[in-house]
């Protein structure tokens, strides 16, 4: 007879959990998701980006459930139109119990912005192609040329090496491919670094850091067209045409007697004129043609 109580109790009991339940998943459905009970976090990471914001993913949620119901809400299709954004790299959608519509958005970081057949979007880490912004442009390695998509990966590799080298973030601001070639392009513009294919690229570094640390230190810059670094342990130069062994001297401080500065401005009138009268007229000088190219000068680094 006990046992039959027993399990009488145990039934209405379960019985009205199973109301309560039913009641407050009911009251649970019909709640509203208004916008202060949206909580949107955009995981940014080491480097921020700001490709989307939260005004626009709430947009995109209220677009999603016109009639702000927690019934009427499709989690996984509001994952799907978030992920389908070219910017965002996931998205996370989740309910919690107090009726709060949490949303976790990654979104993609650029490594360089290639410019190619006369268009222009950036590459994230993954070698992924996306737009770039009207709203935002994000600080990278800018690239040049006919790049291949299965060559993304390799100048992820290669602009990651440079950024992460206090020597070679200093000089390198950019990289070109012309023919099969790529070449690194300098922050002062004087010459570009040639260094071939993708392959063997901290040997190739090695290479440029020797040269610089043993020649170029000690020259005018403006003397090299260009330096290539892809044959080897053999470095090649080649030449500026229009590079004269006086113009490094162009390179020095001006004389404090210089018209620009406090002493030499208060008579350079002056100055000048007496100039112009000690001087004599000298004979024109034989012309002769400029070399239309100084010839390669290959050093070999050891």
């Amino acid at each position: 007879m006990k046992n039959k109580y027993r399990i009488l109790k145990i039934g209405i009991t379960v019985i009205l959990l199973g109301f309560l339940l039913s009641f407050s998943w009911k009251r649970f459905n019909e709640r509203k998701i208004t916008d202060d009970k949206i909580s949107v976090k955009l995981n940014e990471g080491k480097t921020s980006v700001y490709f989307v914001d939260e005004k626009e993913i709430k947009n995109i949620v209220k677009s999603s459930n016109p009639g702000g119901k927690i019934s009427d809400l499709n989690v996984p299709k509001l994952e799907q139109k978030l992920n389908a954004f070219p910017a965002i790299d996931s998205a996370n959608v989740y309910l919690n119990l107090n009726g709060n519509l949490n949303v976790d958005i990654k979104q993609r970081v650029p490594v360089f912005r290639l410019s190619s057949g006369g268009k222009d979007f950036y590459v994230d880490e993954k070698g992924i192609e996306f737009p770039i912004s009207e709203n935002y442009s994000h600080p990278c390695m800018l690239v040049a040329g006919n790049v291949q998509p299965r060559e993304y990966k390799p100048l992820v590799r290669l602009i990651k090496k440079i950024d992460k080298d206090d020597f070679t973030k200093q000089y390198f601001i950019g990289i070109s491919k012309e023919n099969d070639d790529y070449n690194l392009l300098t922050n002062d513009g004087f010459y570009k670094v040639e260094i071939g294919d993708l392959n063997n690229i901290d040997f190739k570094m090695k290479g440029f850091k020797a040269f610089t640390e043993k020649i170029l230190a000690n020259q005018n810059p403006r003397k090299y067209r260009k330096i290539s670094v892809k044959y080897g342990n053999q470095i090649v130069t080649t030449l500026n045409p229009n590079f004269k062994e006086s113009d490094s001297t162009d390179l020095k401080t001006q004389d404090e007697r210089s018209p620009l500065s406090p002493e030499g401005g208060k008579n350079a009138k002056e100055k000048i004129a007496q100039n112009n009268k000690d001087v004599k007229p000298q004979p024109k000088p034989e012309t002769k043609p400029k070399p239309t190219e100084k010839p390669e000068t290959k050093v070999k680094i050891e």
